[in-house]
């Protein structure tokens, strides 16, 4: 018992040390819109998925659009990549995150659809091979960006994180806590670092989004 115990503890510790490790490895590249207007050559907001319900985003995704679009607004950068779960005809967030863009008045060209971003893993591992972003502001809820932010400093891309957090989520104690083992996960998968589900052909994002299009 006293063996179990032991194991049990320092699986705890790794566990948690990581978790720590990923935050404050990553916290100083989390900025405000202010701040970001003050960087250079950004290359694209990259905006990821977070559920849709039927045609319509669900109350964090909008809050995600809603930020990612007033930064391309106010010239943080040119171009903007929809990454986000397209595993089915019947499920796709990335067109409605597109549509949702242009209805805010985003040109369509301006804006990349990433059909195959099935994780936080798997979109920046994308955004790199795929898209060919070499410096990126990425946009999701706080707890998320430190998670976001370690992949894409591992996978060698200059990115910061603009929190969309303007009102309070149900639900949001369990994400925290699924998010503790989404770090470690990550974390492994960074120094693994296995291929996505889907790669494929270039398309700099430098060029018209209207490439991605399926419709």
């Amino acid at each position: 018992m006293l063996i179990v115990f032991i194991i049990l503890i320092i699986i705890i510790i790794l566990i948690l040390g990581i978790n720590f490790f990923v935050v404050l490895s990553t916290q100083r590249n989390i900025i405000t819109e202010e701040d970001a207007k003050e960087l250079e050559n950004v290359d694209c907001i990259l905006i990821l998925g977070a559920g849709i319900w039927g045609e319509e985003p669900s109350p964090m995704l909008e809050d995600r659009l809603l930020q990612g679009i007033s930064l391309y607004k106010n010239q943080v950068s040119p171009k903007i990549i929809m990454s986000g779960d397209h595993g089915t005809q019947e499920y796709d967030e990335v067109n409605v995150m597109k549509d949702f863009a242009i209805e805010k008045g985003v040109p369509s060209e301006d804006i990349f659809m990433d059909h195959a971003g099935f994780s936080t893993y798997e979109s920046i591992y994308r955004a790199k091979e795929i898209f060919g972003v070499k410096k990126m502001i990425i946009v999701t809820q706080q707890y998320h960006l430190y998670r976001a932010l370690y992949i894409a400093k591992q996978f060698e891309i200059e990115a910061y994180g603009v929190p969309s957090d303007p009102r309070k989520y149900s639900g949001q104690v369990f994400r925290e806590i699924r998010e503790v083992f989404a770090r470690d996960k990550d974390w492994i998968q960074c120094i693994v670092k296995p291929k996505p589900t889907y790669l494929g052909e270039s398309i700099p994002v430098s060029g018209n989004g209207d490439v991605t299009n399926d419709k």
